[in-house]
């Protein structure tokens, strides 16, 4: 090789190097961008030869980093949302214990004057504040919990449209690599950077092919991307609970198979679902649970008072119906129908029924936990927890039941006397009686939730369990932003593009592409004396 080649292949490679190191100077601030790095060797014979640029590229690195960012974003998210049970009960004019306390003290003004027409509607008018109170406080939560439906099928879209992508980026990666032999590095760039964002909306696991391709499946290993095929998420009903939604795997033959919630642990939706069932939930249910006691042990003290009217003393309120669910793929005809009856022993919690053919068994939702019940073949009504469930038809072994007896109370809580003579102040008819007034004032002190708890304890349990879950994800969060910002700080060491060090690869590749045109002037001045001497 003569030195003008062997000078020719150095200008070359000095103007590769300088091509790289713009294009890494230029990506500074893209984000998903990995530097690349121009390797050189030796040619066959003389001169050097460039290899394409490799990208700085680690996968365990990214695999780690996309796994915590994933955990961050649930975090994130569960944090957000658990925000907004926060600001309500921190809220004094939508909490329920000034309602309480103002209707009780209603109460006692009427025990002080139980024939004083203002006293009784004192007392009609603190109890439609109540009511009015918990049934905006239940609003406020299911428009929540609407708002979580929403953002479960804004996220799936989401993700429907990133697997798209990446199975569309895989294709346009393999021709790229069949038409040059190289490693396209722009296409590589995106398509790590849509597996990163995918995996801010749901965990999945990658796996590289030797083709170059990815192959991207969730965690119980059903396939989101492999190769050219992306396959679709759905926002279905759950088909044991139609109030809520659930996450459903598209088969390439169009049937939805519904994902177990616990298999979506991570990133937006993760975070969505631990918070409806973790938090909203439980809040949920604890409402139910407390406007069911409250109006059951006042509506039975109340009945056993006389009004002014020398009658028996009525309800004094309403609550809102019990909600019983046949899982979709039931195929016994068995329709179960909820009655609360003793609210004192109710659990503020969903139940899930299966029947194995002979017998029913009964589970706790929120643990898990075994419930004892009893069933009665006579009148086919299982009972359980301070509820009844009766069960019109036949079920068939391995049929499934969803029992929501308080997720619906608040939303139907009323106050049925609208007349202050209703109220029933005395046990008798005597003038100036105001016993079961003063026994009505005294369920304020009473412990009935479960027996362990007044009013007021009931609704200090919801808040206190609100906040020890809202410091735990608190906590939780820190301590994975701190593990998401080392390993971010990890990969950008390796792939991140340092301006210094490009500005240094600048002079540097200057100074050889200037060495080696003077590599080629000197060959023109040998070749032009050579040729004088003739």
């Amino acid at each position: 090789m003569s030195i003008f080649a062997i000078g020719l292949s150095g200008l070359r490679a000095a103007q590769a190097g300088l091509y790289t190191t713009s294009n890494n100077i230029s990506n500074v601030n893209t984000e998903g961008y990995h530097r690349e790095l121009l390797t050189l060797q030796p040619a066959r014979t003389s001169g050097v030869s460039v290899n394409a640029p490799e990208r700085q590229f680690n996968q365990f690195i990214t695999t780690r980093l996309n796994a915590a960012q994933s955990s961050l974003a649930s975090l994130d998210t569960y944090a957000s949302q658990v925000q907004q049970l926060d600001n309500l009960l921190a809220d004094e004019r939508s909490g329920l214990n000034t309602v309480m306390d103002k209707f009780f003290g209603a109460l006692s003004q009427l025990a002080g004057a139980p024939a004083d027409p203002a006293a009784r509607e004192g007392v009609l008018g603190a109890a439609r504040s109540l009511t009015a109170q918990f049934r905006s406080f239940d609003t406020y939560l299911s428009d929540i919990e609407d708002g979580i439906d929403e953002q479960l099928r804004f996220t799936v879209d989401d993700i429907n449209n990133q697997s798209a992508q990446i199975a569309e980026l895989n294709r346009e990666i393999l021709v790229a690599r069949a038409t040059t032999g190289q490693a396209p590095n722009s296409l590589l760039n995106q398509r790590d950077a849509i597996v990163q964002q995918l995996n801010q909306n749901l965990d999945v696991k990658v796996l590289a092919q030797e083709s170059g391709s990815y192959t991207v499946a969730l965690a119980n290993g059903l396939p989101l991307v492999a190769g050219e095929q992306s396959y679709q998420l759905a926002a279905r009903p759950d088909v044991a609970d139609p109030t809520q939604l659930a996450l459903g795997y598209v088969g390439n033959d169009g049937n939805v198979q519904q994902l177990p919630e616990k298999q979506v642990q991570r990133g937006v939706l993760g975070g969505l679902m631990e918070f409806r069932s973790e938090s909203l939930g439980k809040l949920q249910n604890q409402l139910g649970q407390l406007t069911v006691v409250f109006a059951q042990a006042m509506n039975t003290q109340h009945m056993q008072g006389t009004d002014l009217n020398q009658q028996p003393g009525a309800a004094l309120f309403s609550t809102g119906a019990t909600r019983s669910y046949a899982h979709d793929t039931n195929t016994g005809t068995a329709i179960p129908e909820t009655t609360i009856v003793d609210a004192q022993s109710l659990l503020a919690t969903d139940f899930a029924i299966a029947f194995d053919g002979s017998d029913y068994q009964v589970t706790r939702r929120d643990t898990g936990a075994t419930v004892t019940a009893s069933f009665d073949t006579a009148t086919q009504s299982l009972s359980f927890a301070g509820l009844e469930v009766n069960f019109s038809g036949a079920s068939a072994a391995g049929d499934r039941f969803l029992i929501k007896p308080l997720s619906g109370q608040a939303a139907n809580f009323e106050m049925l006397v609208d007349e202050g003579a209703q109220l029933a102040a005395g046990l008798s008819s005597a003038s100036g009686d105001n016993e079961n007034a003063l026994a009505l004032a005294e369920l304020q002190n009473t412990a009935v939730i479960g027996g362990k708890a007044t009013f007021q304890q009931g609704y200090g349990a919801m808040v206190s369990t609100l906040g020890n879950q809202i410091n735990l994800v608190q906590a939780n969060q820190a301590a994975q932003q701190g593990l998401s910002e080392q390993l971010g700080l990890m990969q950008q060491a390796e792939s991140g593009v340092n301006l210094d060090e490009e500005a240094a690869n600048l002079i540097r590749y200057q100074q050889y592409y200037q060495a080696n045109a003077k590599v080629i002037e000197t060959g023109s001045t040998l070749l032009d004396t050579i040729l004088a001497l003739r």
